[in-house]
């Protein structure tokens, strides 16, 4: 091998090497935040503009007030119990995720059983690309807060570890930020 292409060959590696590490900081992001903060000791920022009122649901009028606050773990992440298609399932909330994905074991708890035919979709994950099954939700409950009809996905067995409630649920809802507390109101 040329030095000419040993130079490219390095450089090309370095490039791949940094894109990694960018990476694994962008899908760990929230982890490595909540350790900087214990660290230093500092008190996480109030992140109160980070608000995000989303468009109201058609299914009623007037705002009902119904309100569910739920705290971060240690690893800053947001996991409560949610009632869906009338059966609890632990969830974690996702805002970066576009619709709920539902392990399969999660799905099979809630009634729902997919069939090898039924992955058709692809979606591109942290874990590299994977095979969903698209499902609709009749009904998901976080506290008293309800939303119906609601679009999900369905991961493969072993593919998902938690469930995870993404914006087809929560851009139904209003949800803030404050103080390592995530509040939601329907």
């Amino acid at each position: 091998m040329s030095r000419g292409s040993r130079s490219v060959l390095g450089d090309a590696m370095g490039w791949i090497f940094a894109a990694g590490v960018a990476a694994v900081a962008i899908v760990f992001a929230p982890e490595l935040k909540a350790a900087a903060y214990q660290l230093t000791g500092l008190t996480p920022p109030d992140l109160t503009a980070a608000s995000v009122s989303a468009p109201r649901s058609s299914e009623g009028g007037a705002r009902s007030n119904r309100t569910v606050e739920l705290r971060a773990e240690r690893n800053g992440h947001f996991v409560t119990q949610a009632e869906v298609n009338g059966r609890d399932i632990e969830v974690m909330v996702d805002t970066g995720a576009s619709v709920i994905a539902l392990t399969f074991e999660d799905a099979e708890r809630i009634g729902v059983a997919p069939g090898p035919s039924d992955f058709t979709h692809r979606v591109n994950t942290a874990n590299g690309v994977s095979r969903v099954a698209p499902v609709r939700l009749e009904r998901v409950m976080i506290g008293d807060i309800v939303v119906r009809d609601v679009p999900a996905v369905i991961a493969e067995r072993g593919k998902l570890g938690v469930t995870l409630l993404g914006n087809s649920f929560l851009s139904r809802i209003t949800y803030r930020m404050s103080n390592g507390r995530l509040v939601l109101e329907d």
